[in-house]
């Protein structure tokens, strides 16, 4: 004898799929701003490392030429040789380039500084002196 009906396949129904889709996107909403928070967070940590790094860098360059580069000599002396840098032993940074801030902007160097020998700084997400969060500056004199 043959059976009428086909046998129940199992399945979720429409007002199942709703529910979880609902819960998923309660979940987003809370976790979302967490994770953005976190990732903010750790573009400023970066950046306060590379200014550390830098800052060696710096300071080994010092050791050896008997100063640290001008404000006009910047960053780049740490790469290749200024004129008349006596006792240039670099380059001081293992990349061939000098690195960009997390949010693709140059860092800013001054020297003699107004905190100390010199001043490294980035200016933060916003690109603009001041700002909160992740648009603060990251120095290298605090």
């Amino acid at each position: 004898m043959r059976y009428l009906h086909q046998p129940y396949k199992s399945g979720f129904t429409l007002l199942e799929l709703l529910v979880v889709l609902v819960i998923l996107g309660l979940l987003a909403s809370l976790a979302g701003p967490q994770v953005l928070r976190q990732l903010g967070g750790s573009k400023t940590k970066t950046a306060s490392l590379q200014i550390k790094e830098l800052s060696t860098a710096l300071d080994l360059y010092r050791l050896e030429v008997g100063r640290h580069p001008s404000t006009g000599e910047g960053l780049e002396a740490l790469i290749s040789a200024p004129a008349g840098a006596k006792g240039w032993n670099g380059p001081y940074l293992n990349k061939k380039s000098i690195p960009q801030d997390p949010w693709g902007n140059d860092y800013q160097y001054r020297a003699p500084g107004q905190h100390g020998e010199f001043d490294l700084f980035s200016l933060g997400s916003d690109n603009q002196q001041g700002g909160s969060g992740e648009a603060q500056d990251v120095v290298s004199w605090e």
